[in-house]
């Protein structure tokens, strides 16, 4: 058996469990190549067409179809099948302690899209609902002179920040603390990231298997999914400095946060999902959209 044929039957026994995606990939072709390659210990950038006439051991492929049939008898995402995801290329351990790490804010930090919004009085940087870690150690990596915090409710997905906090090198730039919203986070800080809790109560209840293995804690929001924003935007202006803005990520909630803030006056970021998953507002936009 060649690779190819290897990765083409996983592909089709991916395809026709009619398993969801979205914690890394996309689609059957794109799971079926992350876990055959993980499982043979090859490099997840290899060249497919390359290696397509690799041959397979029967060890090898043996291996391979009992990952794919735990794949699909337990609908949990892959990335915690490897213990491994990737976000803007960059690798971060994950286990079912803290959710998948998939946050469209990783592309802002990446691209520079926050940096105008940014300058020399930025130096303390918050990643709320940290989760992995994986947005502190992006905006660490980003920028380097700035002092990083990583806050989370769940002690827990602490323990996986710090994995990869320490898998990075950067024990001594990025702090972690466990903190029920800003409650631990006084500040004042120049720029909060927050990846929250923002999933409502009828979405929920119709989550896939796969996300429905990630911790709740780091999905659910309330009736409108707004319960955590609420909260947030009630207690960022006073841990914010003057000049001080706030990166939110609400997913498909766009509709539910408009009509629970209809006064606050937001910047829409574009991501490759589009321009309404996140949102930046000043402090002053804060203070000004108060009920």
């Amino acid at each position: 058996m060649t690779l190819q044929e290897l990765l083409a039957q996983a592909e089709a026994r991916l395809d026709a469990a009619q398993l969801a995606y979205g914690h890394g990939t996309t689609n059957a072709h794109d799971e079926a190549a992350w876990l055959v390659l993980w499982r043979l210990g090859l490099p997840l950038d290899s060249d497919l067409d390359a290696l397509a006439g690799r041959a397979v051991s029967g060890d090898e492929a043996a291996a391979v179809d009992a990952l794919i049939a735990r794949r699909i008898d337990t609908r949990e995402p892959a990335a915690y099948l490897t213990g491994e995801a990737w976000l803007q290329g960059v690798p971060f351990h994950v286990d079912r302690r803290a959710i998948v790490p998939r946050s469209f804010i990783a592309e802002l930090i990446a691209d520079g899209s926050i940096d105008p919004w940014l300058g020399e009085h930025t130096q303390a940087v918050l990643d709320l609902c940290t989760g992995n870690g994986s947005l502190a150690v992006l905006a660490a990596m980003a920028w380097p002179e700035i002092r990083v915090t990583g806050a989370d409710l769940s002690p827990e997905a602490l323990q996986v920040a710090r994995i990869n906090v320490e898998r990075h090198g950067l024990g001594e730039r990025i702090a972690l603390v466990e903190s029920d919203g800003l409650a631990a986070c006084p500040g004042p800080w120049d720029l909060i990231v927050c990846n929250p809790p923002y999933v409502n109560a009828q979405s929920m209840a119709a989550l896939p298997a796969e996300y429905r293995a990630e911790p709740e804690l780091a999905l659910a929001g309330g009736a409108d999914g707004m319960d955590f924003v609420r909260a947030l935007l009630r207690d960022a202006p006073r841990c914010l400095n003057p000049q001080g803005v706030l990166v939110l990520e609400i997913g498909n909630e766009r509709e539910h946060f408009e009509r629970a803030f209809p006064r606050l006056q937001s910047v829409w970021l574009g991501t490759s999902a589009g321009d309404d998953q996140v949102l930046l507002l000043t402090r002053d936009a804060i203070v000004e959209g108060q009920p």
